[in-house]
């Protein structure tokens, strides 16, 4: 298993690159819990991992908070989930979360700590945190195979 890796990013535009970084290394398949308070900077690391998989608008990824689910197609074409409104594990399941790991798409899905014992064992959770006005630690474990080799690149990119 990878150790942990940890960033502190000091912007927005930091917190978009290091979501990029690791966007360009995705190959589909894989899952990504994002676990964070509001504000921590949640979808605009998703917007920089959108980015760096090949999605090349910004503004088509948003906080998929209402709509609970947005789909984003680039060089990988990715699910991304918001699990705040949803009462349990159960509902993520009636969105077709199951459908959505078979794909071969990422899946990503953030408040990931409210549904995360519906999530594949083999996962990248990321952690981000405010630590002042500007700063996030962002932090990354991965539990399994898949999510190992991703946290490995990602660290070394």
């Amino acid at each position: 298993m990878a150790s942990p890796v940890e960033y502190i990013s000091h912007s927005v535009e930091q917190t978009r690159a290091l979501g990029a970084r690791l966007g360009r290394i995705l190959t589909g398949g894989e899952v990504i819990a994002l676990i964070g308070p509001l504000g921590a900077g949640k979808t605009q690391w998703v917007k920089g991992l959108s980015n760096g998989a090949g999605v090349t608008d910004p503004d088509v990824v948003n906080s998929p908070t209402f709509v609970l689910v947005n789909e984003y197609a680039g060089r990988v074409y990715i699910h991304h989930l918001d699990a705040y409104r949803l009462a349990g594990p159960a509902e993520l399941g009636a969105l077709g979360f199951d459908e959505m790991i078979d794909s071969g798409s990422t899946v990503i899905v953030e408040w990931a700590d409210r549904v995360i014992s519906i999530l594949p064992e083999d996962r990248l959770t990321v952690t981000l945190e405010i630590a002042g006005p500007t700063e996030r630690r962002i932090r990354g474990v991965a539990n399994g195979p898949t999510s190992s080799r991703l946290l490995c690149v990602w660290e070394n990119r």
